[in-house]
């Protein structure tokens, strides 16, 4: 029985009338026979003859066979997925990066997005989410500001690694410091530069970057990237920034905790003089410059003396 022959032309109905009628049909019947409405009357020596069927009964043959075929397709779909598990294998091989990016009109199908990605990054091991935010700190909503403290919340708890670099203009306002002092409580690291670097979130494979190729378009519209090589050189990009950043509330001396030649010496560093020839224009010998950084470092709680210069280029200057 052949579904393929359906519907039925009005001849074909007309000669399906005719046999039910015990009448010769004057038309062709192959497309009744294909649907099982007739069969060859087997006592017909002309063999023209046919005998008419139950057309319940084929409707219900047909049904019962398009069941069956769509019950074997949704089979067959449940394991075209399957193929996708082979992108581990095929992913590492590749060449190239794949369809490349997308344009996101605006801030908040930019914001949609990154969470899509994000969602789905909590389901992955070893994921992170990596941002760069070099902008000059500004009041958000507090409803704005709880969102990206639960969003930062959630996949940490997730088990994902969150990094963040912002401007160490963020340690003059109130509302980025309250921030960042709860998303690291939560486990989240956070380093400020206070030179210029470029903003982007990593998720993963994804990268979002600022839009600058449209040039009619919403201030904070972006592009989503999936572009492996891309991605990857963003990646190197993030970490290089990254190194050079201060981890946020490292250093919480104020300037005062310095002596006044250790101050002199920070002065002469942020003018761009080398620790040699700091020492000759202050009238010091280069190891009492060398051991009055150490000291200062040890007073402050620096690391290195890119984070102890650092420090000085935020607070200490300020105070002089």
């Amino acid at each position: 029985m052949n579904s393929d022959d359906l519907p039925l032309s009005a001849a074909d109905r007309a000669a399906y009338q005719a046999i039910a009628a015990g009448h010769r049909p004057e038309t062709d019947v192959s497309r009744l026979l294909a649907v099982g409405l007739v069969a060859a009357d087997p006592y017909s020596s002309a063999h023209d003859r046919y005998i008419a069927q139950d057309p319940r009964l084929a409707a219900r043959r047909l049904m019962s066979e398009a069941q069956q075929a769509v019950a074997d397709s949704v089979a067959r779909m449940t394991q075209i997925p399957a193929l996708e598990e082979l992108a581990a294998d095929f992913d590492p091989h590749r060449w190239y990066g794949g369809p490349g990016s997308e344009f996101l009109g605006s801030s908040e199908e930019m914001n949609v997005r990154i969470g899509e990605v994000l969602a789905d990054a909590m389901h992955q091991k070893n994921a992170d989410m990596l941002t760069a935010q070099p902008g000059a700190p500004v009041d958000r909503d507090p409803g704005v500001q709880r969102l990206g403290i639960e969003r930062a919340r959630g996949a940490l708890e997730a088990g994902v690694t969150v990094r963040s670099i912002y401007n160490a203009a963020a340690y003059h306002h109130p509302q980025s410091c309250a921030y960042l002092d709860d998303v690291t409580a939560a486990g989240a690291e956070v380093v400020t530069l206070q030179e210029e670097f470029p903003r982007m979130v990593i998720v993963g494979a994804h990268l979002f970057i600022d839009n600058l190729v449209m040039s009619t378009t919403e201030m904070h519209a972006g592009w989503h990237v999936v572009d492996r090589a891309a991605v990857s050189w963003a990646r190197e990009v993030y970490r290089m920034t990254w190194d050079r950043g201060t981890r946020w509330r490292a250093v919480r001396a104020s300037p005062s905790t310095l002596t006044g030649r250790q101050r002199a010496i920070l002065r002469a560093l942020e003018e761009g003089l080398s620790q040699q020839k700091a020492g000759p224009a202050l009238g010091l010998a280069e190891r009492t410059v060398t051991k009055e950084l150490a000291a200062a470092r040890a007073a402050t709680g620096a690391e290195s003396l890119y984070q102890l210069m650092a420090w000085w280029g935020r607070e200490g200057a300020e105070a002089e």
